[in-house]
């Protein structure tokens, strides 16, 4: 476990090869690992990794260190290609159709929540300063706010009006 974490703060510093080799052949593409595992799974097999194995070959990959074959192929086919000066891989949409589809529109529960927002402050710190405004010798700056003549006890001098 202990080396788990030191992969997530230092990641160049892998200590298992067959790793780095993934590692670095997502860094070449500009992906994440499991992304590369699900390129190298449709490469080898000729079809998508299925949703019942993801859970097992990520635990697999992530928690056991374990590298599949096809996955240590496709990382050094990658690095091949880097090498041998094949430009744009990180930018060939094929190596990146497993990526997270990005929101391009305000959903409509977008628009109505922020306008709740803009309603409950306008409240809060209109309340607010309608309650300072209403007490004309404050205790206080912020509430509760308590005129001078609603305390008990003995009451201090007002200041003389001009």
């Amino acid at each position: 476990m202990q080396s788990f974490f030191q992969t997530l703060l230092r990641p160049d510093k892998e200590e298992n090869p067959e790793r780095a080799l993934v590692a670095r052949a997502a860094n070449i593409l500009q992906v994440g690992e499991f992304q590369l595992l699900q390129l190298a799974y449709h490469e080898w097999f000729g079809f998508d990794l299925p949703r019942a194995q993801i859970d097992r070959l990520f635990s697999g990959y992530m928690l056991h260190n374990e590298v599949p074959q096809w996955a240590r192929e496709y990382a050094r086919k990658i690095i091949d290609m880097d090498e041998r000066g094949v430009g744009g891989l990180d930018r060939d949409p094929f190596y990146h159709r497993y990526d997270a589809e990005y929101v391009r529109f305000v959903p409509e529960g977008t628009k109505q929540f922020t306008i709740a927002c803009v309603i409950v402050g306008v409240l809060l710190f209109g309340s607010i300063w309608f309650s300072h405004m209403a007490v004309t010798h404050a205790t206080s700056v912020l509430p509760p706010f308590f005129d001078r003549d609603e305390l008990p006890g003995p009451q201090p001098a007002s200041p003389a009006p001009d």
